[in-house]
């Protein structure tokens, strides 16, 4: 017996890799045409719908799935599945109409698993239409996910539910993961630090962050800061542009600040982009996890991420602080200096023995607790390792771990226990 989960959505790179990696590419002869399958020794096959192609004509870049179809009572009283997951695109829907599809799964019967990624939309400045979506979410649920302990926490502490801890996979495909291990792109004689500030959404800081970057740098021989950004936000009749940002970036040395002006990338290029820098910084005031920083730690890359959030449990390298809605400048220098010195401590040693032994996850792991390296363990940083196989073996196995939590979650949601 397989169990068909109607995944909200189903195209996206993080539930694309919740399926064991025995099974990639992901569309099987003997599953039904369109779907995918992940299946683990002992456990029924896990089966994902396709999503259904979006009503909506201009989806937003990287997400032609939104708005997600599945969530609607006419398609789930017209559709056969076992459960429905829903991780992201429920954002432009009222409480109200979340209740209206959670009472058309329990008239079918169908169990709700949530997986919660973000516990501060980082799209919106104001959190209380989120909370609101997420009360319904956690009490409708029959089981919740959440990526890091320190969201468990919060779960548990604002709204009485337990979660399961399950981390985020990999970004990067493994073939991926292997050939820029084997061919790498950054170069030894610099220390780069990257700030992409994308279309500067909701819980992006421009100018605070980079003054304070680039003062750091300016103490550490050989360092460039290449700063990232889409067209929308640099060009003077761009939808986001950002008059006081675009001054800044053009007073700053060329030789110190290399700036770069483009679209919205593709997944190669992302990827190249990531595996170039020695370190990522991301300039949040708010948010909960990161699926940037797994890429960037798939392609060896260190990141520098604030103490907001769960981005600390999650696996960050380094942190540095938020207080009152300012940014503490000197934690930022002390972090870019740390992040500067390992750079420099990981060209010397490409293969340093901590990363090697933390290569993959202990045999001994229990089922259904997938471990995530974080820098509460000293030393296991197994995406610092330039080993190839080392590294596609830790994603590899962590993926083994996070294929069979996710089934025996859906096989306790479908048993009632």
């Amino acid at each position: 017996m397989s169990i068909t989960v109607a995944s909200v959505p189903a195209s996206h790179v993080y539930i694309r890799h919740l399926s064991h990696p025995q099974h990639d590419p992901a569309p099987l002869s003997d599953a039904p045409r369109g779907h995918t399958r992940g299946h683990t020794r002992g456990a029924a096959p896990v089966l994902r719908l396709p999503d259904p192609p979006s009503a909506r004509k201009d989806t937003p870049t990287g997400a032609p799935w939104w708005p997600p179809a599945m969530l609607d009572p006419a398609w789930i009283a017209a559709h056969e599945f076992d459960l429905m997951h829903v991780h992201f695109g429920f954002d432009a829907q009222t409480p109200e109409q979340l209740h209206e599809v959670f009472d058309a799964l329990d008239a079918r019967g169908r169990p709700l698993i949530y997986t919660a990624h973000d516990l501060w939309n980082p799209h919106q400045e104001d959190p209380t239409l989120h909370d609101s979506q997420l009360e319904v979410l956690f009490a409708r649920a029959r089981a919740v996910i959440t990526l890091s302990e320190q969201a468990a926490e919060e779960i548990r502490e604002r709204w009485g539910v337990q979660a399961q801890v399950i981390p985020h996979p990999h970004v990067v495909d493994l073939d991926l993961i292997r050939g820029y291990a084997e061919a790498p792109r950054r170069r030894d004689e610099e220390f780069r630090l990257g700030v992409h500030l994308k279309s500067l959404r909701a819980n992006i800081v421009g100018v605070e962050v980079l003054q304070a970057a680039l003062a750091a740098l300016r103490e550490i021989p050989g360092s460039v800061l290449q700063v990232d950004l889409h067209r929308d936000v640099f060009e003077a009749a761009g939808p986001r542009h950002d008059a006081e940002l675009v001054r800044w970036l053009q007073a700053q040395d060329i030789d110190l600040v290399d700036l770069r002006v483009h679209d919205y990338y593709t997944d190669a290029e992302l990827f190249d982009y990531l595996a170039g820098l020695h370190t990522s910084l991301l300039p949040y005031r708010f948010g909960t996890h990161s699926g940037w920083m797994e890429a960037a730690h798939d392609l060896g890359t260190t990141v520098i991420a604030p103490d907001v959030g769960c981005y600390r449990s999650q696996g960050a390298d380094f942190l540095y602080r938020w207080q009152d809605g300012g940014l503490d400048a000197a934690s930022l220098r002390r972090a870019v200096h740390a992040a500067a010195a390992q750079a420099l401590a990981v060209q010397a040693s490409p293969a340093p023995a901590s990363a090697a032994s933390a290569s993959a996850a202990p045999a001994a792991t229990p089922p259904g607790h997938p471990q995530r390296a974080t820098t509460a363990d000293p030393g296991a940083k197994p995406w610092l390792t330039q080993a190839a196989a080392a590294r596609v073996g830790w994603r590899r196995e962590q993926r083994r771990q996070i294929a069979a939590a996710h089934a025996e979650v859906y096989a306790r949601a479908l048993s009632g226990s």
